[in-house]
C-alpha cells in the first residue's frame, strides 16, 4: 500500500492531463450524440413538411372531376410514379453531370450515412414499384408503395441538404485542390469559346 501512496505523491501531477483527455474524450461523445439527433430532427421535419404537402395534394385532389376511368387507384399510382421518377431524375443529375459530381462529392459516396440512407430508400421504393400504372393492387400495397416514396423523397431531400452542406469538407487540401483542378478543366472542356487544342 505504501507503494502506491509513493507512486501516487510523486505522480499528482498526472490527474489533470487524465482529467482533460477525459473531458475531451466527454465532449467528443456529446458532439457525435448533438450531431445524430440533428439528423433526427432534419429527417422528422422534412417527413412532416412532406406529409403535409401531400395533405394540400389530397385535399386539392378531392374536388369532384369528371371520372374518366373506372378505378382512382391507376391515378394514385401515376402521382406516386410521377413523383418516384422526379426524384430518380434529380438523384441522376447528380450521378452524371459531372460538375455537380465534382461540386457535391457526398451524393455519390455511399459510405456516407445520409447517402446511404437514401440509397436504401430508393432500392425499398424500386422494389415495391408495381409494373405499370393501369396495374390493379391491393390498398395495402399501394399504402406500402406510397410510403417507400414518401420516405424515397425525404431522404433524398435530407441527403441533399447535407451535400450542399458540406460540399469538399471531408477532403484534405490535397484533394480539394485537385477538384478545383477538375472543375477548372472541366469549365475549359465544356466551353465552346476555348480552342479545340485547349479542349
Amino acid at each position: 500500500m505504501d507503494a502506491f501512496f509513493d507512486f501516487l505523491r510523486g505522480y499528482w501531477w498526472l490527474a489533470f492531463p487524465l482529467i482533460g483527455a477525459a473531458g475531451g474524450i466527454a465532449r467528443g461523445w456529446e458532439s457525435a450524440a448533438r450531431r445524430r439527433h440533428k439528423r433526427r430532427l432534419e429527417f422528422i421535419r422534412a417527413k412532416s413538411e412532406l406529409k403535409a404537402a401531400s395533405r394540400v395534394t389530397v385535399a386539392t385532389a378531392s374536388v369532384p372531376k369528371p371520372i374518366t376511368r373506372a378505378s382512382p387507384v391507376p391515378t394514385q399510382l401515376e402521382q406516386l410514379f410521377h413523383a418516384h421518377d422526379a426524384v430518380t431524375a434529380r438523384w441522376l443529375e447528380y450521378e452524371l453531370d459531372v460538375a455537380k459530381l465534382i461540386a457535391f462529392p457526398t451524393m455519390s459516396d455511399g459510405r456516407q450515412d445520409l447517402t446511404a440512407a437514401f440509397l436504401r430508400a430508393k432500392k425499398t421504393a424500386d422494389n415495391l414499384r408495381p409494373r405499370s400504372a393501369d396495374e390493379r393492387i391491393s390498398a395495402g400495397d399501394l399504402a406500402a408503395y406510397r410510403a417507400a416514396v414518401t420516405d424515397f423523397e425525404v431522404a433524398f431531400d435530407i441527403a441533399e441538404r447535407d451535400a450542399r452542406r458540406v460540399r469538399d469538407s471531408s477532403f484534405t487540401e490535397g484533394e480539394r485542390k485537385r477538384l478545383n483542378t477538375a472543375k477548372q478543366l472541366l469549365t475549359v472542356a465544356i466551353d465552346q469559346a476555348a480552342t479545340p487544342a485547349e479542349r
